[in-house]
């Protein structure tokens, strides 16, 4: 299994340990919501939506050799929510994680998610 597939399946079965296996001592991380990021907040957040999300599916991806851009669906209990994830790969662990969520959606679907 590739890193992106592995990081993918880590992060939405709730595997923190993987999760943070995956991530390089040096990862750069970098969201767009409203609250400070590193590598244990990333952890956090991915955990609060894999045990509060109803489903969190794979809808497209491109990859490349050193990196994927992943778009995820976000299943609440009252909406869906989308998020993109770019992913910076060398030496079989993430360098960089960038992700993109759809603010509004997360906002509503997902209360609280990265409140600290």
């Amino acid at each position: 299994m590739d890193v992106a597939s592995f990081w993918t399946r880590s992060w939405t079965s709730d595997d923190r340990v993987a999760v943070r296996q995956m991530l390089a001592p040096d990862a750069e991380i970098e969201w767009n919501l409203d609250a400070p990021v590193d590598d244990e907040e990333l952890v956090q957040v991915l955990h609060r939506i894999a045990v509060f999300a109803e489903a969190v599916t794979l809808v497209g991806q491109t990859r490349a050799d050193d990196g994927a851009a992943l778009v995820y669906d976000l299943k609440a209990p009252f909406g869906t929510a989308r998020m993109v994830e770019f992913l910076t790969i060398a030496g079989g662990r993430i360098t960089e994680v960038r992700q993109v969520y759809d603010v509004t959606a997360t906002d509503r679907f997902f209360p609280g998610l990265y409140a600290n």
